[in-house]
């Protein structure tokens, strides 16, 4: 899938270097705990699969998996608050998945805070299914924030 289904001017592409300044304005107009640059940075130099998606040259989400040993994570799928709804957190998980399936990867990980909403129901809608949780896994204005931890698997599909 290459077109946002509500926007044919939207596109995804593989993510570069200096691309991070525009994924950290993103990162931190969605999250109030973002990624560092740093760990973008880390991501791109050990060859985990990092994809941007732009609108008419306007970087306005991101995506990032590892794949290794018959499995795939997604880390991180980002769009800005501006373009939310847009299907453009379906686009970018849609193709991490098929290069997930293209590492031969049989299951695809993930985790999500469980007052993300519309993570949640995007995931569930794409077959993900909860499987475990994390105790106090991400950082919350008021301590830490379980995560949901859901699969989905790859050969079926």
């Amino acid at each position: 899938m290459s077109a946002c289904l509500l926007d044919p001017a939207a596109r995804l592409r593989p993510m570069v270097g200096e691309d991070l300044p525009a994924v950290m304005r993103v990162e931190r107009a969605a999250y109030p705990f973002p990624w560092t640059e740093g760990i973008f940075r880390d991501c791109l130099k050990v060859g985990y699969c990092c994809w941007v998606a732009e609108r008419r040259e306007e970087l306005i989400g991101h995506g990032v998996m590892s794949a290794a040993v018959g499995e795939c994570h997604i880390l991180n799928v980002c769009v800005h608050p501006d373009w939310q709804g847009h299907q453009l957190g379906r686009m970018l998980l849609r193709k991490l998945l098929v290069l997930g399936r293209r590492h031969q990867a049989d299951t695809a990980f993930l985790e999500v805070r469980p007052s993300n909403d519309a993570a949640i129901r995007l995931y569930v809608a794409e077959g993900f299914c909860e499987v475990g949780r994390r105790r106090a896994y991400y950082p919350a204005a008021k301590g830490k924030e379980d995560a949901i931890i859901m699969a989905k698997p790859l050969l079926s599909d």
